[in-house]
């Protein structure tokens, strides 16, 4: 759409009204239209209500949901087998206890291998005393005579 140079809404000299324009919209609303908008708007409001009403009307016919449950109730549902958890509290207090039991005392891992299990403050003890192993410095000699060559690294 072409932008007619004789009305330039941009430039006040040639806008509606003169020179600096009347400072304010010319062209009225388009009432017509407005009211056709207004008029299918309520139309389509009027249908979808009519249609929620049928349709909540229609599912109260055809679905039964029993007697209304009051929040006074007490009798509890138990529901079907089978029942995961019926005391979580104190089936995560078991697993953590176990667990500590593991964590806190000796034991075998692998018999045959001589791997054995210890308390962790204790081998965190151990770890103080004896240190973390640590590697040689490049070109030096391992304590089992030969020499220790590390690639890659820096030069």
């Amino acid at each position: 759409m072409a932008i007619n140079p004789a009305i330039d809404p941009h430039d006040p000299h040639k806008a509606h009204g003169g020179a600096g324009g009347p400072g304010y919209e010319t062209r009225d609303v388009n009432v017509p239209a407005l009211l056709k908008f207004a008029v299918s708007l309520a139309v389509i409001l009027i249908v979808v209500s009519f249609g929620m009403k049928w349709t909540f009307g229609y599912y109260a016919k055809t679905q039964n949901l029993g007697p209304t449950v009051t929040p006074f109730e007490n009798e509890r549902t138990i529901p079907p087998v089978p029942r995961l958890q019926v005391a979580p509290q104190k089936e995560i207090h078991d697993y953590w206890e176990s667990q500590q039991s593991i964590v806190n005392s000796y034991g075998w891992v692998d018999r045959q291998g001589g791997v054995v299990r210890i308390p962790v403050d204790r081998a965190m003890r151990l770890l103080l005393q004896r240190g973390l192993p640590a590697r040689l410095p490049l070109n030096m000699k391992a304590p089992g005579g030969g020499e220790q060559k590390v690639e890659g690294g820096a030069q």
